[in-house]
């Protein structure tokens, strides 16, 4: 594939970062959903955003399956219907596998636009699912957490690619 101008050759990721990066988003929505704020429906889920952003640049790697298993991890963790974030995560990680392509060719603050409707389906599977098992609407607040996940997309993207960034070559004779 034909890099865009302007676009920093990136080092192969290492699967035990990818791994390690899942797992602490996994521990972090689980400590913020213990604390006095994790219920409510404006919070972020950042497991959600690291998945999303692994599923884009590591497809072969990070597949739906693996989706499926951490949303059933959170399912546990919340007590909540098991499968609604199986369901929502396995979603919204095939939709990110069907645009990665076109969503690398943007630059990390217009893939805002691009990742945000995923964020709306991912919340959305999970209005839907609460609902249809008899849960109360959670109101008008829920609509800000795409809005926030998509918002904190440069600040992840910035964060996971850090560690690929190749250092700058010194060598004129060199072409990369």
């Amino acid at each position: 594939m034909i890099m865009p101008r302007g676009q920093q050759l990136l080092l192969p990721v290492r699967p035990l970062f990818i791994w390690s990066s899942l797992v602490a988003a996994l521990a972090l929505n689980m400590l913020i959903n213990m604390g006095l704020l994790g219920r409510a429906a404006w919070m972020p889920d950042l497991l959600a955003l690291v998945l999303v952003f692994w599923t884009i640049h590591q497809p072969l790697r990070v597949s739906i399956g693996a989706a499926f298993v951490l949303g059933l991890l959170m399912d546990v963790h919340q007590s909540a219907l098991l499968g609604q974030h199986a369901l929502a995560y396995a979603s919204v990680s095939f939709l990110a596998i069907t645009i990665h392509r076109r969503v690398l060719w943007f630059s990390v603050p217009t893939q805002i636009a691009q990742v945000w409707p995923i964020f709306v389906v991912l919340h959305g599977f999970i209005l839907v699912v609460r609902m249809l098992a008899g849960d109360a609407a959670p109101g008008w607040s829920m609509l800000w957490a795409p809005c926030i996940e998509a918002l904190l997309w440069p600040v992840v993207s910035v964060l996971l690619l850090w560690p690929q960034k190749r250092p700058p070559d010194t060598d004129a004779n060199r072409p990369l």
